[in-house]
This record gives structure tokens, sequence and C-alpha cells, in this order.
């Protein structure tokens, strides 16, 4: 059990049933009678012996129930006891998430390592991403580890939208009744009515709160009030594609989401696949390619590797599937990476699909130009899109965008000009690019020279 408890955070409920808890902790009475007889006919070996030692003072540094802390000593009244919390326990909203993680645990050390276990002070951690990169997975890991230190929680999913389709009220109702444990609270009739609502009951208790794919700073005010109205030592995670919400709310403590790395990718994408850590040695190359695709994207690599689980090793249906997926955006992931394109202005597209269609791979210090006889403002434009995760700027200052948010951009720009090749559209549209990047010496990626 206690083993349980430190691997999986399962709870351990102690009845000392005629039994003082220092008997536990200390190995004395008829415990310490046990160890001496075990020790004396050498039953065990002197390893295991420690190892229950161990567990006993553990479990006796627990808080549970005495039955001769019970009135009147009456077992009765201890069973009620005992079944109202379990109850209660059972209630807790541990999140379920996939059975099939790799490289979580790493994210989930770093996040908590923010947080801080032994500090009084409410926290609240910001993670972002691109869509389908595992911010809702490793949001729930962390509450899940933090959930059975609090007695008050809440997990609000799809905030931008259920905020969409039923009101920000009806979000903010949620988060009353759950921090309340309360089926039906009464309903607040408005926003700020929600906001004061929230800041007067909950402004002295410690809660843990985790609000998923927020959008805007709108929600947060409506959800949170004022940055530190909950009780000390209270946890609030939030995951957004778009950092920018956390800075205008003043979270100070934010995490960037990652891709995996090449190997971790092959060894999720051949969990979904094989049940196993590698795929055989006759399918390496094709997931290898497949791998390639995904660029590290763990929601692709589930996608593809579900996929291709209902087939098994036909070799027929592997190549059809690595066709089908060379040629563009994978419909299934599509969708999340629209609602990251739709959220900006039409400055900020206008340069996504640029870097999607010609720019990925050259030094932004030179498209920069190009960008601002345009008028496009794109020194703005490149820190939103990088604060959405829809472009990386690496060292050297050039652009990096991901093969399926490029091949999006692409498929958008062929839609709008009516099915014309999407490259060649987009340098008919910037004539002056071509000029400016000869001016400057560049050296344009392939599909540059190829439009």
């Amino acid at each position: 059990m206690v083993e349980c408890r430190k691997r999986k955070g399962q709870i351990i409920m102690p009845i000392f049933y005629h039994v003082e808890p220092s008997e536990l902790r200390d190995q004395t009475g008829g415990y310490g009678e046990a160890f001496l007889v075990h020790q004396n006919e050498k039953r065990v070996d002197d390893e295991t012996i420690c190892k229950w030692r161990a567990a006993l003072n553990e479990v006796g540094g627990l808080k549970g129930w005495n039955v001769e802390n019970v009135a009147n000593r009456h077992e009765g009244q201890l069973v009620k006891q005992v079944v109202a919390s379990v109850l209660n326990e059972l209630k807790k909203a541990y999140l379920v998430v996939s059975d099939i993680l790799v490289g979580v645990e790493d994210h989930v050390k770093e996040v908590l390592g923010m947080i801080g276990t032994g500090t009084d002070d409410a926290k609240i951690v910001g993670i972002h991403g691109m869509g389908g990169i595992g911010k809702t997975t490793l949001a729930k890991v962390v509450y899940n580890k933090l959930s059975f230190d609090f007695a008050n929680y809440c997990f609000l999913a799809d905030v931008r939208e259920t905020s969409h389709s039923k009101g920000i009220e009806w979000l903010q109702n949620q988060l009353i009744s759950k921090l309340s444990k309360q089926a039906h609270p009464s309903t607040t009739s408005c926003v700020d009515e929600g906001i004061r609502t929230i800041e007067e009951r909950f402004s002295s208790k410690k809660v843990l709160i985790l609000l998923d794919d927020v959008d805007e700073k709108s929600q947060l005010t409506a959800l949170l009030g004022r940055r530190g109205c909950f009780g000390r030592g209270s946890r609030i995670l939030i995951t957004t594609r778009n950092a920018i919400v956390l800075h205008e709310f003043g979270v100070e403590l934010t995490y960037l989401v990652i891709g995996l790395d090449p190997e971790k990718s092959l060894k999720l994408f051949s969990k979904y696949v094989f049940r196993r850590n590698h795929p055989p040695i006759e399918k390496m190359e094709q997931s290898r390619e497949i791998v390639e695709i995904a660029q590290g994207l763990p929601l692709l690599l589930e996608i593809m590797g579900s996929a291709l689980s209902r087939y098994g090793q036909k070799e027929e249906m592997w190549d059809d599937y690595l066709v089908k997926w060379k040629k563009g955006p994978i419909e299934e992931i599509r969708s999340k990476l629209m609602i990251s394109y739709e959220a900006l202005d039409s400055n900020q597209r206008q340069i996504f699909l640029d870097v999607a269609c010609l720019f990925n791979g050259c030094d932004k210090n030179t498209v920069i130009y190009m960008w601002r006889d345009c008028d496009l403002c794109p020194t703005e434009g490149l820190e939103v899109l990088q604060l959405m995760s829809l472009i990386k700027i690496e060292e050297d200052d050039r652009l990096w965008m991901h093969d399926q948010l490029k091949d999006l951009g692409r498929e958008i720009v062929s839609q709008e000009s009516g099915g014309e090749s999407n490259t060649q559209s987009r340098l008919w549209n910037h004539k002056v690019a071509l000029k400016v990047l000869l001016r400057e010496k560049v050296n344009p990626r392939s599909d540059f020279l190829c439009a």
C-alpha cells in the first residue's frame, strides 16, 4: 500500500483498531514481538524487514481513525465516519489521462518545481504551446498529483468552446458549485455578480483549479477574479494556445510545452501501433518516416498510430497511409490548428501564410523589410505568432514552422486563390519578396526557388 501511495498517489486511510499509532511508528507491543520472531528465526531477509519497518512507520504517521477516540467506543459510529470520508474521497475529480504516455514525466517535474509544494502563497501557472502538443495531458497529470492535498478543487474543460456555446456565466456557476460542493448553488445572473461571488466565497479557501483551453483574458477575470483572490496555498493551472492571454492577466509562471524528440516520438508511435516500445525491424524504416512527418506532435503520433493499429503490419495499408500523410495536413488535426489561425488578425494571418508558403527557414531580419513595405507590422506580428506557438525563431534568427502548420497555410492560400498553386499565388502577391531576398543575398529554401 505504501508503495502504491508513492508511485500512483493512492490514498491510505488507516483505522487503528485497538492499537495506538505509536505502536506502528515505533514497532512496539505486538509489532515489536513479531519482528523479533522474524529476526530470530530468519523467516525473511534483513532488507525486507527494513522495508516493513519503514512502511509501518509511515502509516503510523498518517491521519486516520482510532476506535479508542470514538464516543463510547461505538464501532457503528466509527463505520459511519469511515464510509463518509471514503465516499468524499471517491468524489474527487481524479482526471482520466491516457495510459500511453511518453516523455510527460519530465514536464511534470518541471511544472511541479515551478509551483513548489512547500510554499503557502497562492500560485498560478500557465501551460502553453501549439494545438496537439500535450498541454491538457500535462496539466491533468499535475492536477492529479496535487489533488490529494486539496479539499476544494475544480476542473473546467474546454473553457474557450464552452464560454462561446453556453456563456461564461455557466462556467462561473460550475466553478462555484464544485468549489462549494453543492449540486445546485444559487446561480449568478451576470459576469460581475459571478466575480463578486467567487471572491467573497473563496478568498480564504485553499483551492486547486484547472482551467483548460483558455483563449481570452476576460475568461480568466470572470473565473479567477482578481489575481490572488484565493486562499493561501492555492494552486491554479491554466492551459492555452496563446501565451499573450497569460501575460495580459499577469501570470508570471509560464511553461512552454515542446514536442517530443525523434526517439521518444518513435517510442510513443510504437506503443500505439505495436503495444511495445520499439517497432519490429521490418517496420522500423516506415515508422521513422511517419515519426518525421509528425515532428514531435503527440496528438499526431496518436492519430497516426491508432489508424495503423487497425491494420497490423499490412504492407499496402502502410504504403497508402504514408502517401496520404505526405500530401498535406492530416484532417484529424487540421481543425485544432485552424483554431489558432482564426484567432489572428488580418496582418498576422498574412505573415503566417507568407512563412508557410515562402519563408520557412529564411532569416527573419531579411523578410521583415518586405512586410514593412506591405504595412503588416512585422515585429508585432512575429511576436504574436511566437506566443501562439505558430512559429519559432531559432537562435540564428531563422523562421521555423511545423510541417502541419505549413501545409495548413498552403492549403488556405490555395483555397483563397481558387486552387492555384499556393507558392505561385503567394509570389504573385509579393513580387517585392524576390527582390528583397536577392538584394540581401539570402539563400532561400528549395520550396521558394521551385516556386
